[in-house]
């Protein structure tokens, strides 16, 4: 669909990188989806202050992007405007201290921030091992793995709010868990202080080399996925339960359930969107008949799903 015109008007007289119709598939790791009406690289902050006032100014859905690790895009693609960030939006800079603080862009990689940690002697950024997404994604979803989670590092963050106005949140105002953290409405993250510490460099890259080689010998990297599917149960593992239930190498078309990793669905190579969110309720439903255990998803769906039939609990 068109970008409203009062929205592209907006757009056009900014200093930023704007694209119409943009295919989505290349910007996402599970390489499907339809093409978003409009996208824009960001790459400073007032920029980014700016184009989010536009958007509510001509009344404009907005989507903000990061590396898609963690992202369903429909096929139908999304309404509105895609932003991602870039540039400053995705700099690294050290605030002093002893050990230092560090202040990073959201848009930043997180592989990207772990080369700099290990090409300064940071330490405490060890939770962002083996995770494809960006900065302000980890917040979000305060990822991590058994090397620690998000919130452990993290001190504050800048958020833009939608009326374009900055403002820091605490790390305690963002109430973090499992997965999950509390932003304001409609706010998006600019950029994140962490607090690095003072451990043995040494000690803690053989710790994050270790965790690399033990996923690259039990997960599918060799084909597009999102990384872990389900959110792990109290108590339990997703992938096992996934397996328990007869689920590992379930297939509808391109979509596959991961024989190495059940809590993988890999794009076999033609998949669609509307197929692996096929698999991804199959698996739902066929785990909780299976074990009474109803899995969660990590990831999360986004774009027009309209024609989806209507499901229940299928978070």
């Amino acid at each position: 669909m068109p970008l409203p015109a009062a929205t592209r008007d907006a757009l056009i007289s900014l200093d930023v990188h704007f694209f119409e119709d943009e295919p989505l598939g290349r910007r996402v790791y599970w390489r499907v989806g339809g093409p978003a009406d409009g996208f824009v690289l960001v790459r400073d902050l007032d920029a980014l202050q700016q184009v989010i006032r536009a958007t509510r100014d001509t009344e404009c859905p907005s989507f903000l992007l990061g590396k898609g690790s963690n992202l369903l895009v429909s096929d139908a693609g999304i309404r509105g405007l895609v932003v991602s960030l870039g540039g400053a939006l995705a700099e690294v800079r050290n605030l002093g201290g002893q050990p230092p603080r560090i202040q990073v862009g959201a848009g930043l990689a997180l592989t990207a921030l772990l080369a700099r940690a290990r090409k300064e002697g940071w330490t405490g950024l060890e939770c962002f091992a083996g995770i494809p997404g960006t900065v302000g994604a980890a917040v979000v979803m305060n990822a991590g793995s058994h090397l620690g989670e998000t919130v452990e590092p993290l001190v504050d963050i800048d958020v833009v709010n939608p009326d374009g106005s900055l403002h820091t949140l605490p790390k305690a105002d963002l109430q973090m868990s499992y997965r999950t953290a509390h932003l304001p409405p409609g706010a998006v993250i600019a950029r994140a202080r962490f607090q690095t510490t003072g451990a043995d460099p040494v000690q803690s890259q053989a710790s994050v080399r270790e965790f690399l080689l033990r996923r690259k010998a039990t997960q599918p990297l060799n084909l597009p996925s999102c990384g872990s599917t389900f959110r792990n149960p109290p108590g339990d593992y997703a992938g096992r339960l996934i397996d328990a239930a007869g689920l590992k190498g379930f297939t509808i078309g391109g979509a596959r359930v991961s024989e190495r990793h059940a809590n993988f669905i890999v794009n076999t190579g033609a998949a669609t969107a509307r197929e692996i969110r096929r698999v991804i309720e199959h698996v739902q439903a066929r785990v909780e008949a299976f074990s009474g255990v109803r899995l969660r998803r990590e990831v999360h769906y986004a774009g027009d799903w309209t024609e989806w039939p209507a499901t229940t609990g299928s978070s």
